[in-house]
């Protein structure tokens, strides 16, 4: 396991315009559909759904009438969404949304959180206490039409993303501020072994949304710290990207080449005085990154 200690002079500025100035309380779950040239996005706590073509700049704001986290494309009619009470299918022609599996329905003390769709087409997603109870949260997968816990005692379930060749799965824990690195079978997405501690960060912020590009690099937002860290597969930090706004939380591969970056922000948890020092806070990023990314895989119901 490898710790990193930030320094602020590692920090490099990258062009970066504001993709949306809308202000999201809990921007969170970025994804991109590379066949329509769209970007989807959530705000949590408000309960929206943005959407927005890269191509025109056009944004639509969807309201949703439950707390949502991520979506993952099904088709070209239909999306499936992590919803705070279960797993919705959606139809993008008219918004409508039908359950397709309940998620810890029982318990109105947790919601979702990040996801991530492995290449066989498996979904990983998480759940955690809505004040951000310790241990109160959980990782998940949806394979062949059924949900599984793969592992309890989360805080706060971040970073969920996979190697390309899809043998390695990561996730983190926020709270306690480490990636995990687990191995997986390729073919399933499901685990054959244990989750054992692969990054943790020891500086400013703390780890967050992340996402793998081609190359297998992992580019994870740092909540708390205004960018974007790269690591390669042995967890050395080969570079950081800025974010204009110090709660960036997750990054996702953008435009038809992918190698654009649309990083998230929130303004959680900040009072008044915090949100005047940070005057872009909560608003939806696009960086030039130059990635290699790669396009994300439709999740198999």
């Amino acid at each position: 396991m490898a710790p990193t200690h930030p320094r602020d002079e590692l920090i490099e500025e990258v062009p970066t315009t504001i993709l949306s100035a809308e202000r999201c309380h809990l921007g969170e779950g970025p994804t991109y559909d590379v066949s329509t040239d769209t970007a989807w996005w959530f705000d949590i706590l408000e309960r929206r759904l943005f959407e927005a073509r890269i191509g025109s700049g056009a944004i639509t704001i969807h309201s949703l009438y439950m707390m949502a986290s991520a979506l993952a494309r099904i088709d070209a009619a239909r999306q499936l969404i992590v919803a705070e009470n279960g797993l919705y299918i959606r139809y993008i022609a008219n918004g409508r949304m039908d359950l397709f599996a309940p998620l810890e329905a029982g318990n109105p003390l947790t919601r979702s959180n990040d996801a991530r769709v492995h290449p066989s087409g498996t979904l990983w997603f998480g759940t955690m206490g809505r004040n951000a109870e310790p241990r109160m949260g959980a990782i998940y997968a949806l394979h062949g039409g059924r949900t599984s816990r793969l592992f309890a005692d989360v805080t706060i379930p971040n970073a969920i993303c996979f190697a390309p060749s899809g043998d390695i799965g990561y996730f983190a824990d926020t709270a306690d501020n480490v990636m995990y690195r687990v191995p997986l079978d390729a073919a399933s997405g499901l685990p054959i072994g244990d989750p054992v501690p692969f990054i943790a960060h020891r500086g400013i912020g703390g780890l967050d949304g992340a996402v793998v590009d081609a190359d297998g690099l992992i580019w994870n937002a740092r909540w708390g710290g205004g960018c974007v860290d790269v690591y390669d597969s042995t967890a050395r930090r080969l570079c950081s990207l800025r974010v204009p706004a110090s709660q960036s939380s997750c990054p996702a591969f953008i435009g038809r080449d992918l190698s654009r970056l649309l990083v998230t922000s929130a303004w959680q948890g900040m009072d008044e005085t915090q949100r005047a020092a940070d005057p872009d806070h909560g608003r939806t990023f696009i960086l030039e990154a130059r990635a290699r990314g790669r396009s994300e895989p439709d999740v198999k119901l």
